[in-house]
Parts: structure tokens; C-alpha cells; sequence
């Protein structure tokens, strides 16, 4: 029994949610293997063969893999699935877009969001908004998977030593194409791989006020700026800022919320992170029941007070 990661990288380095990935995919027992689909991509399969617990790294390369497009990613999956008790995808943009193509192709079903993994055949996932978990076994000859990477420690990025196998990749799907992007830029840590984020609720009242209240922290801690999904809305912060069930999942050393109340689509979303730190004038906030220090104050004498002392 052999378990297939389908990578996630930049065609030079392998991002950080693989390596959680890999973490989990140990656990379904078996040896780990990590497919690099991408375009002159050497570089990255030569990070994915440096990380702990992988035996064995697939490398395909060709032009149509340069921008991860579903497609033709799907096909290089489905061109090696037949070798594989587990197929495991990170659950990010990019892995729930390829895993269900994945799994319809197979016709087997997919277990989303595993946040545990107890068994080859069974795993745990939070169901409800994180309010409840599910116990989940899978009789399908192929499992195909995605990792809440937030559930799962990182796999070491160096100390491996696995053996890299060059494919010969499958042929371009031609039915989509990467046209461009448009990639905000930002000085700060990226939200779902920051060590520390500070956030921001819609107690802030303007975009203005988010930036006088809230940057100052951020730039002292050297956070990541992460908003509820209310601010968000509100337009105190921009979408990609957003974390929740809707937003991202995240999971940092240090999670500081101020005014933010805590509902229960922003709890599912930075209830993991490791000490959870809130500021909100009300006492009876569900923030205050997954922090590990509430502080009841205004946030607006609270906060200056708090970069000053730091």
C-alpha cells in the first residue's frame, strides 16, 4: 500500500502545505510518495525529495503543468491512481480543485477537510462549522483525501534522502488555459503560514480606524493582519484578509482578536491556533471561550496601550 501527495509548489520550492500533508499521509501507513507536476520544476522536486518520511518523489514535467491548471493535473493523477490506496491533496484552493475531478474520475467518493487520520480506512473531519466531527470510513479501493493542513504538525523540510523518478508526462487536456494574474503584494507573512496573525473585527467601525488601530500591532509583532468576515463585508479589510469557515483556516503560534465577537464561522477558522489571545469591551463575547487570555476593555485605549508597552 503506497499513499500518493499530490504537491503543492512554485515550480522552485514546495509550499508549506505539503509538508502537513505529508504528516498526514505517514499516518495512513504505507510508503509516501509526492508527485511534482509543474514546468522546469527540477528545483522542486529536488526540495520534495529533502522532506522527511518521503520514499519517493514522481517528477512530471511539461509546459501544460506551469500554472497547475486542473486539467491537465488531473490527468497525470489519473495516469499513476491505479498504483495507490490513497491519493492526498492539501485542502487549498488548489487541491479542491483538483481532488473532486479526482475522485469522479474514479468514481469513489472524497473525504474533505481530514483533520485526523485514525485508521488506513477511516479519519476524522469537523462537520457544522468545527462544531461537531465526524468519523469517517471509506470501503472505496482508492481513498481520496484532503488535509486541513491546520490539523497535522509539518513534516521536516530537509533530512530526507528519496529517490527521484522522472515521468513522461501526459499530454496537454487543452481544455483550459492560463491567461494571468493579479497577485497582491504584501511586506507581511503570508495569512495561512504566519507564526503570528493579528485580526480585527467589525468593533473597528472604519477602514480607517482598522489601519490606526490595528497596523501599528501587527508592525510591533511582526503579524500577518487578518479580519472576521463582518469587517470584511464591511470593507475594513480586504477579501483575502478574511479568516473563518468562508475565509481561511489558520493556525499560527499566536492568534490576537480584537473586536472581534467570535461567531461561530470565524471560531472554525483560528480556534487551532496555539494561544489565542482577546480584546472586546463585552465579557460575555464567544471569543472569550476558545482565548487563553481575554481581556474585557476597549479596544481603542487597549491596543495603543499594548504596542506602547511592547
Amino acid at each position: 500500500m503506497s499513499v500518493l501527495i499530490i504537491a503543492e509548489h512554485d515550480n522552485t520550492s514546495v509550499k508549506g502545505a505539503t509538508l502537513n500533508t505529508v504528516t498526514a499521509a505517514l499516518a495512513c501507513g504505507g510508503d509516501v510518495h509526492v508527485l511534482i507536476a509543474g514546468s522546469n520544476a527540477a528545483a522542486a522536486a529536488a526540495a520534495a525529495a529533502q522532506i522527511t518520511g518521503v520514499a519517493k518523489v514522481l517528477h512530471a514535467d511539461a509546459p501544460g503543468f506551469a500554472h497547475g491548471l486542473a486539467e491537465n493535473v488531473t490527468a497525470q493523477v489519473l495516469a499513476l491512481a491505479a498504483g495507490y490506496s490513497h491519493i492526498v491533496f492539501p485542502a487549498t484552493a488548489s487541491g479542491k480543485n483538483i481532488a473532486p475531478r479526482v475522485a469522479a474520475k474514479l468514481d469513489v467518493g472524497q473525504i474533505s477537510d481530514v483533520t485526523k487520520v485514525i485508521s488506513a480506512d477511516t479519519f476524522e473531519r469537523p462537520i457544522y462549522a468545527g462544531n461537531a466531527i465526524a468519523t469517517v470510513q471509506s470501503l472505496d479501493a482508492t481513498k481520496v483525501l484532503t488535509v486541513r493542513t491546520t490539523g497535522f504538525d509539518p513534516a521536516a523540510a530537509t533530512g530526507g534522502s528519496a529517490a527521484v523518478e522522472v515521468l513522461t508526462a501526459v499530454a496537454d487536456a487543452g481544455k483550459s488555459s492560463f491567461l494571468g494574474s493579479e497577485i497582491a503584494k504584501n511586506d507581511r507573512p503570508e495569512l495561512t503560514a504566519a507564526k503570528i496573525i493579528v485580526s480585527g473585527g467589525r468593533a473597528l467601525g472604519s477602514a480607517e480606524k482598522f489601519n490606526e488601530v490595528m497596523v501599528p500591532l501587527a508592525d510591533k509583532l511582526g503579524a500577518a493582519l487578518g479580519a472576521s468576515r463582518a469587517a470584511v463585508d464591511a470593507g475594513y479589510a480586504p477579501n483575502d484578509w478574511q479568516v473563518g469557515q468562508t475565509g481561511k483556516i489558520v493556525a499560527p503560534q499566536l492568534y490576537v482578536a480584537a473586536g472581534i465577537s467570535g461567531a461561530i464561522q470565524h471560531l472554525a477558522g483560528m480556534k487551532d491556533s496555539k494561544v489565542i489571545v482577546a480584546i472586546n469591551k463585552d465579557e460575555e463575547a464567544p471569543i472569550f471561550s476558545v482565548a487563553d487570555y481575554g481581556l474585557v476593555a476597549d479596544l481603542f485605549v487597549a491596543v495603543p496601550e499594548l504596542v506602547k508597552a511592547l
